[in-house]
């Protein structure tokens, strides 16, 4: 009976299995350059799980969460519990009110239509006066400009992106996430490559589909702010859940071989540079567990853990040497999500329960 209940669990959940990046995920991209390693990425990133627009707070606290279990905001430096003061329960009238949904590419351009507007890979969460102020603008980088102050990041301005033209003022994140959004943008360049030339603004038909003002702009921050131990632990936890990855975070300069200098060059996955992909920082065992883990890495740090189950709860937390059991006799059969944060780095891993 208990096998038959597990069973069913991973017949249902199978969108939960992998935690990091298989191997061969990316094998159809080899060999390819400019438009068709696009469409060649669009095609297996295509058909993600879509978590819905309410689900989105379920994706939030193994996704953007900090060191401390709080939401994780690139808009602020407000402190919030997952859950807790979400705009709509409360009304903002100052920075840190509270937080909600920020859709990087602004819904209005993609007419609110699904799935876009539940992808999480492009939906943070964010302090809701902030996500006011940037409204619909797009990304860009200005002069002076308007900023909300205190614990605000960002501001609004006139663009000063020398030699291109924006649709009038921007909002310029800051430097700390700039190369964030900019993969965020690439990202949506290409799950919606059959879509996005349409949406206007930074996206169109010149290169591939953004604008030239997009290319300049994002390539930009791209190389200036490459990618963060924060966006590969994002990368994982949104994989959980809609089943598809942001390629631009696993391999960066798939980048430079569809809008920048290598775009006339095949990318190969060999090619890459090392230091690029995560690798595991620690492991769990048994797995499948009973009563309780052990977890096993090189460090000799104490080691912070979180414990999820699939709706984003947090089951279990605290702290642990290495190979010592962590009691789990709490826990009901089921699939888990691990977070351990190991010498300030964070990972995201699945490990099974079955009593």
């Amino acid at each position: 009976m208990k096998k038959t209940i597990l069973v069913g669990v991973l017949q249902c959940l199978t969108l939960v299995l992998f935690a990091v990046e298989p191997a061969g995920y990316y094998n159809s991209a080899e060999g390819k350059s400019g438009e068709t390693l696009r469409q060649a990425l669009f095609s297996k990133i295509k058909d993600h799980y879509n978590v819905g627009y309410d689900g989105l707070y379920n994706v939030y606290p193994t996704s953007d969460v900090t060191a401390d279990g709080k939401v994780w905001d690139m808009y602020s430096t407000c402190t919030w519990t997952h859950g807790q003061k979400k705009c709509g329960n409360y009304q903002y009238q100052t920075v840190c009110d509270c937080y909600n949904r920020e859709h990087s590419v602004p819904q209005s351009w993609f007419s609110k239509a699904s799935p876009m507007v539940s992808d999480a890979f492009h939906v943070y969460p964010t302090d809701g006066k902030v996500n006011g102020q940037r409204s619909n603008y797009e990304y860009g980088e200005c002069s002076g400009g308007t900023s909300l102050g205190g614990k605000a990041l960002g501001r609004l301005g006139e663009s000063t992106l020398s030699g291109y033209t924006s649709y009038g003022k921007v909002f310029e994140p800051d430097d700390e996430y700039k190369g964030d959004f900019a993969r965020t943008y690439f990202y949506m360049a290409t799950r919606y490559a059959d879509k996005c030339s349409s949406w206007g603004y930074t996206f169109g038909k010149d290169v591939s589909g953004l604008t030239y003002y997009g290319v300049a702009l994002f390539m930009k921050w791209h190389r200036q702010d490459p990618v963060s131990q924060k966006e590969k632990n994002r990368n994982d936890a949104v994989y959980t859940k809609q089943n598809n990855r942001n390629p631009f975070i696993d391999y960066p300069d798939l980048a430079e071989h569809i809008w920048g200098s290598k775009k006339n060059e095949a990318w190969y996955s060999s090619q890459s540079p090392v230091e690029n992909i995560t690798l595991p920082l620690f492991e769990i065992s048994p797995n499948p567990a009973k009563d309780y883990i052990t977890i096993s890495s090189e460090t000799t740090s104490k080691i912070g853990y979180r414990i999820f189950d699939l709706s984003g709860k947090t089951m279990l937390s605290g702290e642990t040497q290495v190979g010592a059991p962590v009691a789990i006799n709490s826990l009901n059969n089921g699939i888990y999500l691990i977070m351990v944060d190991i010498d300030e780095r964070m990972q995201l891993q699945k490990f099974i329960v079955n009593k």
